[in-house]
């Protein structure tokens, strides 16, 4: 399973890069393969501010719905158009190609209570 290290992570099993004002989110490698197969992601919360632990959208699997949690607060400024096409891209590349969202960051301090990689893996037992 993949962690990269230089991104932060949500109990909830979101992650977030920030570049500058800005947060790209979406959900962890072990979210993904927890899931199972993505077959619909469902964000319609372009352009709304939202509050950190909002939910934001949800991933539809063959056996379940997850709800998304803002791990931030902020304004949701765009949504990967290429998850509504091809969801199963969640699955395939969840820190890349599969991103969810891009948010304007709204209170930069929040950003000290996401965890670390090691955190991470701690919370999610592996």
């Amino acid at each position: 399973m993949n962690f990269p290290a230089e991104l932060k992570y949500t109990k909830d099993h979101e992650w977030i890069s920030i570049d500058g004002d800005v947060a790209t989110i979406g959900i962890t490698d072990f979210a993904q393969s927890e899931l199972g197969d993505i077959v619909f992601v469902e964000i319609e919360t372009e352009g709304e501010e939202l509050d950190k632990e909002e939910v934001f959208g949800s991933v539809e699997a063959v056996k379940t719905v997850s709800d998304l949690f803002m791990p931030i607060s902020g304004e949701v400024l765009e949504m990967n158009p290429k998850i509504e096409e091809s969801p199963e891209v969640v699955n395939s590349d969840p820190y890349g190609e599969g991103w969810m969202i891009k948010v304007k960051i709204s209170d930069a301090s929040e950003l000290e209570d996401l965890l670390d990689v090691n955190a991470y893996k701690e919370a999610a037992g592996v």
